[in-house]
């Protein structure tokens, strides 16, 4: 099995969620907006905030997605929201799925708690656009002929690196970003993804 070949079995597609000055100057031409980060949650008449009003973190309007891409599965429509601190870890978390054509209503930051007015925090929304990507198993590069190239040269280490950044980034079509969302995929250290240049 070439290196290639190796890399490609530890690798999944994910799609990560980008804001618009992120994506190539050809992906913002045909980019459709996908996800929200924050903002207020807009529910079904029939549920409520989770109980412990974690705040809304992510929308994903799920028909705006690429389909077919991912190996996990996700609802074709309607909507993903995550409620969650940002932090690692939080100490909660929820994931409500709200189907298309659901009537819905946006609710409101503020809530009674035991007879006084509270506050559920709000992070600032933002739009999201999709990219179609790739992940690599973290090690990825012990696999037999990794090791064995890695192991023929002072500088394939470098050589190594700069391939799989190679890799990353064409698999995202151009896009650069640091931080982000990522659906599907390894969960991979920081250094691993597109990176900004």
């Amino acid at each position: 099995m070439t290196s290639i070949d190796e890399q490609l079995a530890h690798s999944r597609p994910c799609i990560y969620l980008l804001r618009l000055d992120e994506l190539s100057p050809a992906q913002r031409e045909t980019a459709r907006p996908a996800a929200r980060t924050g903002g207020l949650p807009s529910l079904p008449d029939d549920a409520d905030w989770a109980d412990g009003k974690e705040p809304l973190v992510l929308t994903v309007d799920c028909a705006a997605l690429p389909h077919n891409v991912l190996d996990i599965e996700l609802p074709t429509d309607g909507h993903l929201l995550f409620f969650s601190e940002i932090e690692y870890e939080p100490e909660s978390s929820a994931v409500l799925h709200v189907p298309a054509g659901a009537q819905t209503t946006e609710r409101p930051p503020t809530y009674d708690l035991n007879g006084e007015t509270a506050h559920a925090k709000v992070y600032e929304p933002q739009t999201l656009y999709p990219v179609v990507g790739l992940t690599l198993q973290s090690d990825w590069s012990y696999a037999p002929a990794s090791r064995a190239f890695l192991d023929d040269g002072d500088d394939n280490e470098e050589v190594l690196d700069q391939f799989e950044e190679t890799v990353l980034e064409l698999a995202a079509g151009g896009a650069e970003h640091g931080v982000c969302v990522q659906l599907g995929g390894f969960l991979p250290p920081l250094r691993h993804g597109p990176r900004r240049r």
